[in-house]
C-alpha cells in the first residue's frame, strides 16, 4: 500500500468517525453560543398571559415567558432576543438552532424523541371551568347533576375525566375548544371545561362567567423546551427556573401578565402545585 492511499484511507475513517458524533457534540454549546452572540433566543407567540406583544410598539413587553426569558439573558449577561413562532414550529425551530429555548411546551413523549427538557416543571396546569357567574361551584361533585350542561372538546384527557367524575352531568363534546367556548357564550351551556391557560383568555373576551378550579384539583405540568444533546444547558435551565419557582418569582410574573391582560389575578387559578386546595 502506498503511503498515498494510506493518507486517503485514514482521511476517510476519520471522516466517517466524525458523521458518528451528533452536531452538537462538535459544536459550541448553547451557553458558548449565547456568550458569544450576546443574546439569548426565546421563541414568542402571541398568547397572552404567557407571550404579549405591545401592538402599538411592536414590543414584546410582557407575559411569564417575557418576564423569565429576560430574567434568564440579565444572567447570563446577554441582551433577551424574541423570536416570533407558532407551537406548531416552536420544535422546529429549535432543531434549526433559530431560538434556544422555548417556554410552556409540554413534555410529552414525542416532544421528547425530537428536543429535551428539564426536570424540574415550569409550572402547573389546572383543569378548570370557566361557569356562569351565578352557578355555586365550589368541588367536581356540584357539577355532576343531572340538567347541569358542560362543554369540552371531545375525545381529550378532559372528555375522559369529565366522563369519569361528571357522569349524571349532560356532557356536551365539541371538535375543538372554540367552539366549547362558543356553547357557553352563547348559554348552550352553564360551564366549559378545560386545562386554564385558554379560559382565561375566553373570559377576558367574553366578559363574564368565573374561572374556578373544582376540588380535588386536577393538575398538569408544562416545561420548557430546548435543543436536543446539550445538557449543560440543560442542567442550567432546570436550576434556574427551579429557583424561579421555589421562591415564587414565578407566580410573580404570572399574576403580573394576567393583571396587564386586563384580569384580575385573585379572580384567576395560580400555577403553583402548592397554592392548590385538595
Amino acid at each position: 500500500m502506498t503511503i498515498r492511499r494510506r493518507s486517503l484511507i485514514a482521511m476517510l475513517a476519520a471522516g466517517s468517525a466524525a458523521l458518528a458524533f451528533p452536531f452538537a457534540a462538535r459544536a459550541d454549546s448553547t451557553l458558548d453560543e449565547v456568550k458569544k452572540r450576546g443574546t439569548l433566543r426565546v421563541g414568542v407567540t402571541q398568547a397572552p398571559p404567557w407571550y404579549s406583544k405591545d401592538p402599538t410598539t411592536g414590543d414584546w413587553s410582557s407575559g411569564l415567558g417575557v418576564f423569565m426569558g429576560k430574567a434568564m439573558a440579565q444572567l447570563l449577561g446577554v441582551k433577551f432576543e424574541p423570536v416570533e413562532v407558532s407551537w406548531g414550529n416552536a420544535i422546529a425551530a429549535l432543531q434549526a438552532n433559530k431560538i434556544d429555548l422555548m417556554f410552556v411546551l409540554d413534555a410529552t413523549s414525542e416532544r421528547k424523541q425530537a428536543i429535551d427538557f428539564p426536570e424540574t416543571p415550569l409550572f402547573w396546569y389546572s383543569l378548570a371551568v370557566l361557569a356562569r357567574d351565578d352557578l355555586p361551584v365550589k368541588a367536581w361533585e356540584d357539577l355532576n347533576k343531572p340538567g347541569l350542561r358542560i362543554s369540552c372538546a371531545q375525545a381529550t384527557t378532559i372528555d375522559t375525566f369529565l366522563t369519569a367524575h361528571t357522569p349524571k352531568a349532560d356532557i356536551q363534546r365539541f371538535p375543538d375548544n372554540v367552539e366549547a367556548i362558543a356553547a357557553f357564550q352563547s348559554g348552550r351551556v352553564d360551564a366549559v371545561a378545560m386545562f386554564h391557560p385558554p379560559l382565561l383568555a375566553a373570559r377576558q373576551k367574553l366578559g363574564k362567567g368565573k374561572v374556578l378550579v373544582p376540588t380535588p384539583p386536577e393538575l398538569a405540568a408544562t416545561s420548557v423546551g430546548v435543543r436536543k444533546g446539550d445538557t449543560a444547558f440543560v442542567a442550567w435551565v432546570d436550576k434556574t427556573i427551579a429557583g424561579y419557582y421555589q421562591s415564587g418569582q414565578t407566580e410573580k410574573w404570572y399574576e403580573q401578565a394576567v393583571s396587564d391582560f386586563g384580569l384580575d389575578p385573585k379572580s384567576v387559578p395560580p400555577i403553583m402545585k402548592e397554592m392548590f386546595q385538595s
